[in-house]
């Protein structure tokens, strides 16, 4: 196995390419300990010893450290080790560590969403979130089913109401303009026209959504 590049990535850190292929991250001491050269083989007992026990162990202190600080979806932390330059076979025996302690768990991490912006978020805009964090829709629909048997409940005609008295609207001085407006940005924090035509108009018919 041929090192063809050797990238500096910071002054500790550097990015190894092995026969043109992007291979991974090493600190600057490692690749003294383990003679990694450009231009020059890499001992396949090196290899083996980088990808066996340095880096997967790096990779599971990496994860843990991250979700000391708050809780990730194994997309997020998925995302958080392929910036932090290791391979995939690293990053899926360090997601497959952190998840055997529970550290992860897309469903728990879905349902405490739901219940942090029930009353906040429309169920359409919260959905939205969690599928752009990587939850996907089996996960997402069972977290519903979950957080409604805890008791989980939205009103998002009382929410619509509340975002339009902050925003200090009037239905009786609002010209269609500023109905147009309003309806507007409800509908772009994800409610149903029907419920935001309701709000604007009193009406479940009028067309100017």
């Amino acid at each position: 196995m041929k090192v063809t590049r050797i990238e500096e990535l910071t002054k500790s850190r550097s990015r190894i390419y092995i026969e043109e292929e992007f291979a991974f991250v090493l600190y600057k001491g490692e690749l003294r300990s383990y003679h990694i050269m450009e231009g020059e083989e890499l001992a396949p007992e090196s290899y083996e010893t980088i990808m066996g026990q340095v880096l997967p162990k790096r990779a599971k202190l990496r994860a843990m450290n991250l979700l000391k600080s708050r809780e990730y979806t194994t997309k997020q932390l998925y995302d958080k080790l392929k910036d932090g330059g290791y391979p995939e076979r690293i990053i899926t025996e360090a997601l497959a560590y952190v998840e055997s302690f529970h550290y992860t768990d897309d469903l728990r991490y879905a349902v405490a969403y739901i219940t942090g912006h029930e009353s906040t978020r429309s169920h359409r805009r919260i959905e939205q979130d969690l599928l752009g964090k990587g939850i996907d829709k089996d996960t997402l629909e069972k977290a519903w089913q979950e957080w409604e048997d805890q008791g989980g409940a939205q009103d998002e005609q009382a929410m619509i109401r509340e975002l339009l008295r902050k925003r200090g609207y009037n239905p009786e001085t609002a010209d269609r303009k500023e109905k147009q407006r309003q309806g507007a940005f409800l509908l772009r924090k994800g409610f149903s026209g029907e419920k935001v035509r309701r709000a604007i108009f009193g009406t479940e018919g009028s067309d100017d959504f």
